[in-house]
């Protein structure tokens, strides 16, 4: 039997840390996260598991129905992600629809987040991508 490679394959992870996102499982969605991990958005910078968690557990508390969708994923190399992600619901009392769309970096460290930047700027987020997995290089 050949050796099984033991690195994890990046854009599974990021359809797993998505789907656990869609399915509204913070245990599962934090699981994907380093002990030490910052996580940098729009709204803040989060620093630990216990802060990201508490951010997402706050971000889903919004929404009486929600859903999260990766439209696109890439490896760049270097441990080095680039996302899309579609995040849609109606908020808590209310009747109306929302959208967001956004880009997400992960930079991978021993098959968890070290660092996520997400931001709505997609280009730009894909370019400072692309920079830092080649700095990482």
């Amino acid at each position: 039997m050949p050796d099984e490679s033991t690195t994890p394959d990046l854009v599974e992870r990021v359809r797993g840390l998505v789907g656990a996102l869609d399915r509204c499982d913070v245990d599962m969605f934090v699981s994907f996260v380093a002990p030490d991990a910052v996580l940098e958005a729009a709204v803040g910078r989060f620093e630990g598991v216990a802060a990201i968690r508490g951010l997402i557990e706050d971000w889903l508390a919004n929404y009486e129905g929600f859903a999260a969708t990766l439209e696109e994923v890439r490896d760049l190399g270097n441990g080095v992600t680039f996302g899309v992600i579609r995040q849609q619901g109606c908020l808590v009392g209310s009747s109306g629809h929302v959208q967001l769309r956004h880009a997400a970096v992960y930079v991978w460290v021993d098959g968890v987040i070290a660092h996520a930047i997400t931001g709505p700027d997609i280009d730009e987020a894909r370019a400072d991508a692309e920079r830092l997995a080649e700095e990482r290089g």
